[in-house]
C-alpha cells in the first residue's frame, strides 16, 4: 500500500480571491504530491508502516525506526497537514450560509469557554500565525484533557505528533501564499478566514470529543 494524493472537493479557482488558482494548483499537485512521493520512497523498506492512516502514523513517530524517523516526520507530516488543510477550506461561491451560520454559532459557544469569544480566538490564532518564524503551521486543537488550545508548529510538525486533534489548521509556509501576497503574511491570514469551512471544523470538533 502507498499513500496517494487526495482529490480536492472543489476546483483550483474555487477559493479566489482569497487563494488564487495558480497557487492552489502548484500547492496541491506539486508540493503535496512531492511529500507523498518522498514518503512512499522512505517507506519502501517498511511496508507495514504504509498500512496506517497517515494521522495514525504521525501519532506514533517514536515507534518508527530512528534511521527514517525524521524523513517520515517531515514528509508524512507534509502529507497529513495538507490533507487536513484542503478539507478545512471551502469554496467562496455557492456556500450554504445557513449551515455556516449555525456552525459558527455552535463553535463560538465552545470557543467562548476557552478564549472568551470567537473574535478573541481569531485574534490569538492570527497572532500565533504571524509570529511563526520561518515555515510552519498554526492550529486550533483539542488536547488530551479535552480542552481547546492554539499552537504554532515548525516545518511539517502537527498536533497528531503530540497526541492532540486539530480542529483548524493554517499553512504559513511561503509557498501557500507568496504568488498572490508576496511577503504580506498578515494579508494572507486575514483573507484566509473568509475561506474557512466552519461546518467541517464543527465536524472535527465532534470527532475529537467522542
Amino acid at each position: 500500500m502507498s499513500y496517494t494524493l487526495p482529490q480536492l472537493g472543489y476546483a483550483y479557482d474555487a477559493l479566489e480571491p482569497v487563494i488564487d488558482a495558480q497557487t492552489m494548483e502548484i500547492h496541491h499537485k506539486k508540493h503535496h504530491q512531492a511529500y507523498i512521493d518522498k514518503l512512499n520512497t522512505v517507506l519502501k523498506s517498511q511496508a507495514d508502516l504504509g498500512e496506517y492512516n497517515i494521522n495514525a502514523l504521525m501519532s506514533q513517530l517514536e515507534s518508527i525506526p530512528e534511521e527514517i524517523r525524521m524523513l517520515v516526520r517531515n514528509h508524512g507530516g507534509g502529507h497529513a497537514n495538507h490533507s487536513f488543510f484542503w478539507e478545512i477550506m471551502c469554496p467562496l461561491r455557492d456556500r450554504d450560509e445557513m449551515a455556516e451560520k449555525q456552525a459558527k454559532q455552535m463553535l463560538a459557544k465552545v470557543l467562548e469557554e476557552n478564549f472568551d469569544s470567537l473574535e478573541k480566538f481569531q485574534a490569538q490564532f492570527t497572532e500565533a500565525a504571524l509570529n511563526r518564524f520561518g515555515s510552519g503551521w498554526t492550529w486550533l486543537m483539542v488536547n488530551s484533557l479535552g480542552d481547546l488550545e492554539i499552537a504554532s508548529t515548525p516545518n511539517q510538525d502537527n498536533p497528531w505528533m503530540e497526541g492532540k486533534t486539530p480542529i483548524l489548521g493554517l499553512d504559513v509556509w511561503e509557498h501557500a501564499y507568496y504568488l498572490k501576497y508576496q511577503n504580506r503574511r498578515a494579508d494572507y491570514i486575514e483573507a484566509w478566514w473568509q475561506a474557512v469551512n466552519w461546518p467541517k471544523a464543527v465536524e472535527f470538533l465532534k470527532l475529537a470529543q467522542k
